[in-house]
C-alpha cells in the first residue's frame, strides 16, 4: 500500500539525491580553486540519472514514467553506468595547473542549486497532494 504511495515520487526523489551529489562536487570544485594540481570533477547528470532509475526499476523501489499513449515518447532505461563523475571541462589550466574555472563552477553550481530546489518543490507539492486527499477521503467517510 505505502509503495503505490511513493512510487510516484520515486523518479524525483533519485533526481534530488543526484543534485545533492553534484552539488557536493561542484562545492568541492570550489574549495579546491587553488589548490595545485586539482582537476574540477563534474557528473553527467542525465547518464547519472538514466542509470539511477534504471537500477531503481529493475529492484522495484522506484517507477519510471510510462507511455500512456502510442505517441509518447519512450523513456530510456540503460543500465548501470561504471561511473557518472568525470573531469569537468577545462577552458584553461592555471600555471599551477588547477583546474578549476571559477566562473563555470559558480554558475553551474547555481544552476544546480535552482534545479535542487525546483525538485524538491515538486516533491513537497506532490507529498501535499496526496496528505490533503487523504484528509478529505478520512473527513468524508
Amino acid at each position: 500500500m505505502i509503495n503505490r504511495l511513493t512510487d510516484g515520487i520515486g523518479f524525483q526523489t533519485q533526481a534530488l539525491m543526484l543534485r545533492a551529489e553534484r552539488q557536493r562536487l561542484l562545492a568541492s570544485n570550489i574549495a579546491n580553486a587553488d589548490t595545485p594540481n586539482y582537476q574540477a570533477k563534474d557528473m553527467d547528470f542525465g547518464k547519472a540519472l538514466r542509470s539511477a532509475t534504471g537500477a531503481a526499476a529493475s529492484t522495484g523501489t522506484a517507477a519510471l514514467p510510462q507511455a500512456t499513449h502510442a505517441r509518447h515518447l519512450a523513456v530510456s532505461t540503460l543500465g548501470m553506468a561504471d561511473s557518472t563523475r568525470e573531469a569537468a571541462l577545462q577552458s584553461q589550466t592555471a600555471v599551477d595547473s588547477n583546474g578549476v574555472d571559477m566562473d563555470r563552477e559558480r554558475a553551474s553550481f547555481v544552476d544546480n542549486a535552482l534545479k535542487y530546489e525546483a525538485t524538491l518543490r515538486f516533491i513537497n507539492g506532490s507529498v501535499r497532494t496526496t496528505l490533503d486527499a487523504m484528509r478529505s477521503h478520512n473527513a468524508g467517510g
